[in-house]
């Protein structure tokens, strides 16, 4: 059995959806603070579990009977994180304990941690890679950074399998551009279904390896059941790196439409440039980008234009 934790969300509902696609068993647990039931409602069999997972009795619940367990739940925003550290923390470090707390008393046979590649912070060296010392900027980094060495410690002191994969801007349907803090592709989408005029923060030449999520799932599920993952930080992205001037170009041209983003300060703790190696994640993992980004972006305007 799998336990997808944050299961309702936008990168756990497809990492169910693919689960149960392959016939295996899902779990989720989910406190539905940023996840939505509907996320999972054409997915046929899903046992949801809603609580919070720093919880100790959520978490031990959650994992009862689990062989694999893939760690999504997080609040994943910068400049929530910024805006309120003590409940981000809470949400993706005490609920990392707690998760792996239980995990160990359950003997789960492996737990791969969704982290990210803001913990490099704005290091010069690109492409980045995971061996690259950590920088984080903002308190979500650092959370995250946390949860990497609780994991390899639980690997280390109390042999519980614990493999970190490093996203790099995921995008794709179902990702919410309503809340503030969603990713820049969702809110582009959503401007250009709507013809309204987006924003760009700064002078948009910051750079960004744009992942579509079925690469994301893959690579991740790829990290549950590889024989020499455990213990190991790997990059799941796509390995390059574009402007969100570019990337709004290519946008705008897909959909046909004249609209000129508008432009607005940097936001606090961004990365100015950011690019994976993923020479590790196709050594250890056998991982190759399923979807390209100019693909992902028609995948992921087809469905904005639908909703």
């Amino acid at each position: 059995m799998y336990l997808v934790t944050g299961g309702a969300g936008f990168i756990g509902s497809h990492v169910v959806e693919e689960l149960v696609s392959r016939g295996e068993q899902v779990r989720v647990v989910d406190s539905l603070v940023t996840g939505r039931r509907d996320n999972l409602a054409h997915v046929p069999g899903v046992d949801l579990l809603v609580g919070d997972l720093a919880d100790p009795a959520v978490a031990d619940r959650a994992t009862l009977g689990v062989d694999y367990v893939v760690h999504l739940a997080a609040i994943p925003s910068v400049p929530r994180s910024i805006a309120e550290p003590i409940a981000t923390n809470h949400a993706n470090v005490t609920g990392t304990l707690s998760l792996l707390v239980a995990a160990q008393r359950h003997a789960v046979t492996r737990v791969v941690f969704a982290s990210s590649s803001s913990i490099y912070g704005n290091a010069a060296t690109l492409p980045k890679q995971e061996d690259m010392p950590p920088a984080p900027l903002s308190p979500y980094a650092l959370q995250k950074l946390i949860g990497e060495q609780y994991g390899k410690l639980f690997y280390e002191l109390h042999g519980l399998e614990t493999v970190a994969v490093r996203y790099f801007n995921v995008f794709g349907p179902r990702q919410d551009p309503s809340s503030p803090y969603s990713g820049v592709i969702s809110v582009f989408a959503r401007c250009l279904a709507e013809h309204r005029q987006p924003t760009i923060y700064g002078d948009g030449e910051q750079t960004r390896d744009f992942t579509y999520v079925r690469n994301v799932v893959d690579g991740t599920l790829r990290a549950c059941t590889a024989p020499r993952a455990a213990g190991q930080v790997i990059n799941v992205s796509c390995g390059g790196r574009i402007s969100l001037n570019a990337l709004y170009r290519i946008m705008r041209e897909q959909t046909g439409s004249d609209l000129e983003p508008r432009f607005t300060d940097p936001r606090i703790g961004d990365v100015r440039d950011s690019q994976a190696d993923i020479t590790r994640a196709r050594e250890l993992l056998g991982y190759v980008p399923l979807v390209s980004l100019e693909e992902g972006l028609r995948l992921t305007m087809a469905w904005f234009e639908t909703q």
